[in-house]
C-alpha cells in the first residue's frame, strides 16, 4: 500500500518555461531556438547543459551564471518562485494529504531552491534538494535518502517525476513504486518509450494520482 508520495521538482511541480525564456534572452537567441535546443537534448538523451553549448559554443555555464548574478542581483535569473508552479500542484498535493498520504518534495535542485519551495507553503510534509543531501539522481544514494526521510519501506513510496532516466527507472531499482508524469519535454518523449511500461502508472496531471493509487495497490 502506498503511504508516501515523493515529488520531483522541475517539470513536475515547477513549470520551467520562464526559466528557459530568461536563458534565451540572456544568451541572445530567440526563445524558439532555446526551447528547440532543449527539446533536441531531451530527444537525444543528452544533458540540458549541452543546449547552452549548442547555442553558444565554448560557453562556461558557471561563469555565465556568476556574471548574470552580478548583472542582475535582484532578478530571478535561472531560479523560480510561486508564479512558476503548475496550476494543479496545490490542490493535488492537498488532496493527497487529506486522504492520509505523506507528501514529500525531493529533486535535483540547488540549495536556493529549498528556500523558494518552503516559501511557497505547499501542502507537503518536507522539502529536500540534491545539493542539501550531497547526492543527485539517479544515484542510488538519493533514493536511499528519500526512503530515510519518509521513514517508509521503499515499496510504500510512490516516486513521481517526468523522466525515465532520473526518476522512474532508478526509483524502481530502489524498490519504490513509480509514476511517470507526461509534462515537459522529457515527460512527453519518455512516455512514448518502451521503458515507460516500467512505471506503475503514467499520468497527464497530478490530479490523476489519487484515483490511481488504488490501481497501483
Amino acid at each position: 500500500m502506498i503511504k508516501a508520495l515523493v515529488f520531483d521538482v522541475g517539470e513536475t511541480l515547477i513549470d520551467e518555461t520562464r526559466i528557459w525564456s530568461r536563458w534565451a534572452d540572456r544568451l541572445g537567441v530567440s526563445r524558439f531556438v532555446m526551447m528547440g535546443a532543449l527539446g533536441g537534448m531531451a530527444a537525444l538523451d543528452r544533458s540540458h547543459r549541452e543546449a547552452f553549448e549548442l547555442v553558444r559554443p565554448g560557453i562556461d555555464v558557471d561563469a555565465e551564471l556568476a556574471a548574470w548574478e552580478r548583472d542582475e542581483p535582484d532578478s530571478l535569473r535561472n531560479h523560480f518562485d510561486a508564479d512558476d508552479l503548475y496550476p494543479d500542484v496545490r490542490d493535488a498535493l492537498a488532496a493527497l494529504r487529506a486522504a492520509g498520504h505523506q507528501v514529500i518534495i525531493a529533486g535535483n535542485q540547488p540549495a536556493r531552491a529549498y528556500d523558494a519551495l518552503v516559501a511557497m507553503e505547499l501542502p507537503a510534509d518536507s522539502v529536500h534538494t540534491s545539493e542539501g543531501w550531497g547526492v543527485s539522481k539517479p544515484d542510488p544514494g538519493f533514493f536511499a535518502k528519500v526512503a530515510a526521510v519518509a521513514g517508509r519501506e521503499p515499496g510504500e513510496i510512490l516516486y513521481v517525476g517526468d523522466r525515465l532516466d532520473n526518476d522512474v527507472l532508478p526509483a524502481g531499482r530502489a524498490g519504490m513504486r513509480t509514476a511517470l508524469l507526461r509534462r515537459g519535454p522529457w515527460g512527453y518523449l519518455h512516455a512514448e518509450r518502451a521503458q515507460a511500461r516500467d512505471a506503475d502508472v503514467i499520468v497527464d496531471d497530478l490530479h490523476a494520482l489519487l484515483p490511481a493509487l488504488s490501481r497501483i495497490a
